[in-house]
């Protein structure tokens, strides 16, 4: 018996940890990682203490890693690469995706359609640590992508779908400047880049939310290192702008854009990118 227990033991020892969705560290989830540029995840969590890890799981794949703030309920950023082929609108999904582990770390460790995940789970409320499809109806905001669709194909395009990935943002900014800038992106990266690791954030205001529940973002940024057949960086950037009315995309240096994000979160940045994405 002691021999079989030893056996036991040494089994379960060298069996692979559980991969859930909500990790304790991207680096626990070895994918997770690969979406940030040489795996080097960004320091961008001294404002945001408590923020949860979110390796976004679609059909038993990973697709992109977010760094979500369940009291604010949106995310800090959400990290990914550019698929080349991307263009906008969405795939064949029409519903909005949340995430089971927010509601229950027990369950499915997939991203799951709100309206099925109702119907199969009895939990007495699923809004506690994330935003639902209901915050966002009939107001003044759209459900602004982070991570957008448009720099994916196929199944990741779906999965940029799921409300951890968005925020409130204004309908002028998310579709007319906002949306400007990430077709512009979308060019640099097809024409320029071998491979491209993206980060957008966004910077919650203090106290101004949707149903007094979903924080409005006062800001939303981006930044980008651009990499060439060799693999070394060519060149990065990243932008900003205010979540209102004729708001302006402003262009920085990936130096000038990490003591901006320090200034508003009034928190240290770290490095966005290994070494500044600099060869």
């Amino acid at each position: 018996m002691q021999v079989l227990a030893a056996l036991c033991f040494l089994v379960l020892a060298h069996l692979p940890p559980l991969r859930g969705e909500v990790v304790e560290s991207f680096q626990d989830v070895p994918e997770c990682l690969d979406f940030f540029y040489e795996r080097m995840v960004p320091k961008l969590d001294a404002a945001n203490p408590n923020a949860t890890r979110l390796c976004q799981r679609f059909n038993n794949s990973y697709h992109f890693a977010t760094l979500y703030n369940t009291n604010n309920r949106i995310a800090v950023y959400s990290a990914y690469r550019f698929q080349t082929g991307g263009g906008g609108g969405r795939g064949h999904e029409k519903c909005w995706y949340i995430e089971p582990q927010l509601v229950n770390t027990s369950l499915n460790a997939e991203m799951e359609k709100e309206q099925h995940f109702r119907k199969e789970h009895k939990e007495p409320y699923i809004g506690e640590r994330q935003a639902l499809n209901e915050d966002y109806t009939m107001l003044d905001y759209d459900r602004g992508h982070l991570n957008p669709n448009g720099h994916h194909t196929g199944d990741s395009r779906n999965a940029t779908f799921t409300l951890t990935n968005v925020v409130p943002q204004h309908p002028d900014l998310n579709q007319k400047a906002w949306g400007t800038y990430e077709r512009q992106l979308t060019d640099l990266f097809k024409d320029q880049c071998k491979k491209a690791y993206v980060l957008v954030g966004a910077i919650p205001s203090t106290n101004n939310r949707i149903n007094n529940r979903v924080n409005i973002p006062d800001r939303i940024w981006n930044a980008y290192c651009c990499l060439g057949n060799n693999g070394q960086p060519l060149h990065s950037g990243g932008a900003i702008a205010n979540n209102t009315k004729n708001s302006r995309v402003k262009r920085h240096t990936l130096s000038k854009l990490k003591l901006l994000l320090g200034q508003y979160t009034n928190s240290p940045v770290g490095e966005l990118f290994l070494n500044n994405c600099e060869a």
